[in-house]
């Protein structure tokens, strides 16, 4: 890589026992009502993993011998956060469409007359693999600034073979210089790329007989997305990529019902999706069949915010059907430039009155089970990957209330 780490960000191996004592635990453990609170608490690492999470008048002594010990005075714990829906991955950047929505273009008028996704195609094909992590570095590196511990990155700016590929090699690559978790997720039905002529079946056959079996012979992908909108794809056409990418055993995922209700929460719901996201325009029918198929909502109000969009997602049929509610930055050039998940969860509720509880769940627990990942990251518990976010604050709610403010004290990754 022509970018290298700091050696404070760069991956190392799991740490041997340690001890965070004289803490404050926020565990989001799903059998805890709540956050999951543990006052006067103690966490144990036991090479990379949590041995103990709970009051630390019950830790067992002999977890205890051996170990370094750390004390928290009193600072809350939570664990690392998640963000589990971003593109982070690109070339370029579209600040000039930024000065054409001010000037009042719609995010259909700027796509329809050839900017949007499309206008960020060239600079990611252009760009090598070594340029694109450089490009990215400082985009994930403020993430990790924050408490980030798991990242999902999409491909989706290359739109050819060759360019997904790369996208996705550059994603799984930023693991070897900083110390964070990377899922991949390959979104190549994202747009139409100018070569395709408007022939969107032509298109979709690339995806499902070149592309994906691409991706899945370098096992570049976690999951297969795509983007089902009347400015992108139909419900049948990605359904014929879901349905590929069941036959090499990807599990799936959907952009949603963010500008039009086409159906797309119910089709990820059939198709068993992980998430569904976005979902502006859902309505009650969508709503209860992902609650039915245990498909998560991934909320993201940095792309409602930035496109000036009035439509909220049905906040309220999710909880009135018990849809899991994530939230995310859906960090991307064109419609949500945005690299702070503390200021996410804070537009989520100021912008569709989501709870602080909700938010906090939302970047942990329920943003680990949008990813697939519910078994190793997203709650405090024993057998779990110890990535924990140590924080100078009074009360978990400051981390949804305050702007522009980051009360990190330590990020913990692996133990370590």
């Amino acid at each position: 890589m022509t970018d290298q780490a700091p050696t404070d960000l760069a991956p190392t191996a799991p740490a041997p026992r340690r001890i965070w004592r004289n803490a404050r635990l926020a565990t989001m453990r799903a059998d805890r009502p709540g956050l999951g609170i543990v006052e006067r608490g103690a966490i144990v690492a036991d090479h990379g993993l949590i041995a103990y999470a709970g009051p630390e008048a019950d830790l067992p002594s002999d977890l205890v011998r051996g170990g370094e010990i750390i004390d928290c005075d009193g600072r809350w714990i939570t664990p690392g956060l998640i963000d589990c829906h971003t593109h982070l991955v690109h070339g370029g950047d579209r600040a000039n469409e930024f000065e054409l929505r001010l000037k009042g273009a719609s995010y259909e008028e700027i796509a329809r007359a050839g900017g949007g996704i499309v206008s960020s195609v060239a600079a990611t094909r252009a760009a090598s693999e070594d340029e694109l992590v450089r490009q990215t570095l400082p985009r994930l590196d403020a993430l990790i600034a924050e408490g980030v511990t798991t990242v999902e990155i999409k491909s989706g700016y290359g739109l050819d073979t060759a360019s997904e590929l790369k996208s996705l090699r550059a994603a799984r690559a930023l693991e070897k210089v900083r110390d964070v978790a990377i899922a991949t997720t390959f979104l190549g039905a994202h747009a139409l790329p100018p070569e395709a002529q408007g022939d969107k079946a032509a298109y979709i056959d690339l995806i499902v007989r070149d592309m994906l079996p691409a991706v899945a012979a370098e096992w570049l992908a976690d999951a297969v997305d795509g983007f089902c909108e009347g400015i992108a794809f139909s419900p049948d056409e990605i359904a014929r990529v879901f349905d590929a990418a069941k036959g090499f055993g990807l599990p799936v995922k959907l952009h949603a019902d963010q500008l039009s209700n086409l159906g797309g929460a119910a089709l990820a719901a059939r198709y068993g999706a992980l998430s569904a996201d976005h979902l502006e325009h859902t309505d009650e029918a969508g709503a209860a069949a992902m609650a039915a198929a245990g498909t998560v909502a991934v909320i993201l109000p940095g792309a409602f915010y930035f496109i000036r969009e009035t439509k909220r997602p049905p906040i309220e049929l999710f909880r009135a059907h018990g849809v899991p509610m994530a939230v995310a930055t859906d960090c991307n050039p064109g419609t949500s430039p945005l690299t702070s998940l503390l200021l996410t969860m804070n537009m989520a509720a100021t912008l569709f009155r989501m709870t602080v509880e909700e938010c906090l769940l939302g970047v942990t627990r329920e943003a680990a089970r949008a990813l697939g990942r519910l078994g190793e990251i997203g709650t405090i518990e024993p057998g779990k990957a110890c990535d924990l976010a140590i924080w100078d604050i009074e009360r978990p709610a400051e981390l949804v209330y305050r702007m522009g403010f980051n009360p990190l004290h330590a990020r913990i990754r692996r133990g370590r």
